[in-house]
């Protein structure tokens, strides 16, 4: 076997070409003919994963690579003088490189990038790509919780070369390079748009060059509206049942309480992702309660600690709790109501009139026997007029013993005398005439006959009187779940469709 071994000139030749290229090379000197004239540096930026975004801290967490191309006059050769050597790959702190880095970083040694080789071709372009995990601050608004989109910036720029110096130009009109971009579990990329600005700062008269990035990303929603949405709105729907229980089951307000409490222990799972925030006016209006705090505990753990805003999810939230702690207390004002006696309550006639009358027949119910319509409501009225009427011109025992005037009480005693033009009446009898063993017996009959008729029309007042308080609490129940339907199902709608988007995904 014959082997041949054939020497290899290329690393002698790459060996000189670094020697001769740096020999004199000069880190600090700004590569350029021209000292007069700026140097054009291409940027880029190819995202590949959203790590984390921290809203309570305002922080996007990316991985990502940068992409810098320049030349350098000074790093010329021509290849066929060193075996046809084309490129070079020269460690970046032997080398002059733009010092372009992300203002608005938040890593704790502000340059998040891993210094990597810097690829020189034989013209003298200069190809820089350092991989980093950066941190940049992004304002947080969370108007829309959770149905939010942001849009965060990472802003480059050279940090001591002005504009004059250095002109940063963007690779791409398209942006940020996402070809490679792996997918997040909670944020959809939307888009990553670049922009080059020119600033004149109040520190320096030069105008400085940078280039942005925005990242606009959109929270996906499947994960929020199963576990926070659909339990608020389960909640929300028993606490409507609470108006269809009677009164005296015992657990009208126990059920609401319950709800209440429930609903409490609910938001305080979800208070510690929510920011605290005053930035944006509600999407519904200014907090409705101050419950709300309660609420905001389960979502306020993932969002920023700022006043900016107030979610969405923290509005929708505010209307659910306001619902619940109104329905309490109105179920405490049927208790109340259902609970009334002639004893100790009078039924004012405005009450009469909405409660009895024209609530009850606007919500179609009826009282057993009793049709409640437009003209009944109105013939009940006339009565009661005519009915006041006549009991005023009756005399005493007449309204209490239900008899007429006209009715001779001195018939059933035996006789007597009646004065011209007027009846007499069983007092004025008794008191004008000499009265026997049999009329005192009478006399004594008819008098327990009066008790007892007072006491049962006492007693026919009195049930008739808890009867209407019984009816006015049934029909306040019945108003107050037709509302508070409405109004949950309003505002559920209502708050739902505002968002910029609902697809859950």
């Amino acid at each position: 076997m014959i082997i041949v071994v054939l020497q290899s000139n290329c690393g002698a030749h790459e060996r000189a070409l670094l020697n001769n290229l740096l020999a004199k090379y000069n880190t600090l000197e700004r590569p350029v003919a021209n000292e007069s004239e700026p140097l054009e540096v291409k940027f880029g930026i190819t995202l590949q994963q959203i790590i984390d975004v921290d809203e309570k801290n305002q922080i996007l967490t990316t991985n990502a690579w940068l992409k810098l191309e320049w030349t350098d006059y000074n790093l010329q050769w021509n290849e066929s003088d060193y075996g046809g050597v084309k490129d070079l790959r020269i460690t970046p702190n032997k080398l002059w490189k733009p010092d372009v880095l992300m203002y608005n970083s938040a890593d704790e040694g502000f340059d998040g990038t891993y210094q990597t080789n810097v690829v020189v071709t034989h013209n003298g372009s200069c190809l820089y790509v350092p991989p980093g995990i950066f941190k940049s601050t992004c304002k947080i608004d969370i108007t829309w919780f959770p149905f939010d989109d942001q849009h965060c910036d990472m802003k480059f720029g050279s940090w001591t070369y002005d504009g004059n110096q250095l002109d940063l130009i963007l690779n791409s009109e398209e942006g940020g390079d996402l070809s490679d971009f792996i997918t997040n579990g909670e944020w959809d990329l939307i888009g990553m748009p670049g922009k080059k600005n020119t600033i004149i700062y109040q520190c320096c008269p030069e105008p400085y060059v940078d280039v942005t990035f925005t990242i606009h990303i959109r929270r996906r929603t499947l994960y929020y509206f199963f576990n926070l949405i659909v339990p608020c709105v389960l909640i929300s729907s028993m606490a409507l049942l609470g108006f269809t229980l009677p009164p005296d089951s015992g657990e009208k307000l126990t059920l609401g309480v319950t709800i209440l409490l429930s609903l409490t222990v609910f938001l305080n799972l979800v208070a510690e992702s929510m920011p605290t925030t005053s930035d944006a006016v509600p999407l519904i209006g200014v907090t409705i309660l101050l419950s709300l705090t309660v609420f905001l505990n389960l979502v306020a753990e993932t969002l920023p600690q700022v006043s900016d805003a107030i979610p969405l999810l923290g509005t929708y939230f505010n209307c659910i709790m306001f619902m619940v702690a109104s329905s309490v207390v109105l179920t405490v004002l049927v208790l109340n109501y259902h609970h009334r006696t002639a004893d100790n309550h009078e039924m004012q006639q405005w009450v009469k009139t909405i409660l009895l009358q024209w609530l009850p027949w606007m919500l179609c119910m009826h009282r057993p026997g009793k049709k409640i319509t437009r003209k009944t409501i109105m013939m009940s009225n006339k009565m009661r007029e005519i009915e006041r009427h006549n009991k005023s011109s009756k005399s005493l025992i007449a309204n209490v013993a239900d008899m007429n005037d006209d009715y001779r009480c001195r018939s059933a005693i035996g006789g007597g005398h009646d004065t011209p033009g007027r009846p007499s009446t069983v007092d004025e009898t008794a008191a004008s005439m000499p009265l026997s063993g049999t009329q005192r017996e009478l006399q004594t009959i008819l008098k327990e006959l009066q008790f007892i008729t007072k006491r049962m029309k006492k007693a026919e007042v009195e049930a008739e009187i808890i009867s209407d308080w019984k009816f006015a609490a049934m029909v306040v129940d019945r108003l107050c779940l037709i509302l508070f339907t409405m109004f949950t199902v309003i505002a559920t709608i209502a708050v739902l469709l505002s968002a910029p988007h609902i697809i859950v995904q």
